[in-house]
């Protein structure tokens, strides 16, 4: 299932920036509610990160330098099931920057971007309105999630910048659900286990 916001029938397709969200009927516990930002979509394969799911792991234990920096919890956030001991920033940029026009970052789309975390955060972090740091990162490869889309796995909408920076206290899924509009915003009544529906 596929849509846009509002409810609208015509289907969105998956690019940098999307949100893949999880259909309430998907099960699997690495991705069961989860709200993924897609960092890249090629013919290889797409890349993206889970958005709502921080770990335990504060950043200052694994980056004490960008850690002032992160938005807040200050937690490194599970990215996905592939290399776990990898580290990706996303940042959003403040407004009125351009991304290919600022040292150390690569755009994804629009003021997001990923940040080289080699890079220095004292000159980088004046530009940036905020960012997370992912540990790992959800991976598809060529035609996979095509399939799983198809099969109603996952429901494509498009993110809004603060989606990449929102606080992991509240229900990030159904938040997004939610703003979608109707028929999609019932789909955030789902209760976590079907047999209390």
């Amino acid at each position: 299932m596929a849509s846009k916001g509002g409810g609208d029938a015509a289907a969105l397709v998956v690019e940098p920036g999307s949100l893949l969200v999880a259909a309430p009927a998907l099960l699997d516990p690495t991705f069961q509610r989860t709200v993924v930002y897609v960092i890249e979509h090629r013919g290889e394969g797409t890349l993206g990160v889970i958005l709502n799911r921080p770990s335990e792991t504060p950043v200052d234990e694994v980056l004490p330098s960008w850690a002032g920096h992160t938005s807040r919890p200050h937690a490194v956030f599970i990215g996905g099931p592939v290399e776990q001991k990898t580290a990706l920033c996303l940042a959003a940029l403040r407004t009125g920057l351009d991304p290919a026009k600022v040292d150390g970052v690569v755009s994804v789309n629009g003021p997001i971007a990923l940040v080289d975390l080699d890079g220095d955060p004292a000159v980088l972090a004046p530009r940036l309105r905020g960012l997370r740091v992912f540990a790992g990162y959800a991976g598809w490869d060529s035609g996979q999630l095509a399939g799983e889309v198809g099969r109603g796995d996952w429901i494509i909408v498009s993110a809004l910048p603060d989606d990449v920076l929102i606080d992991a206290d509240g229900d990030h899924w159904g938040r997004v659900l939610r703003r979608q509009g109707m028929p999609l915003a019932l789909l955030a009544t789902f209760p976590l286990e079907l047999e209390h529906n």
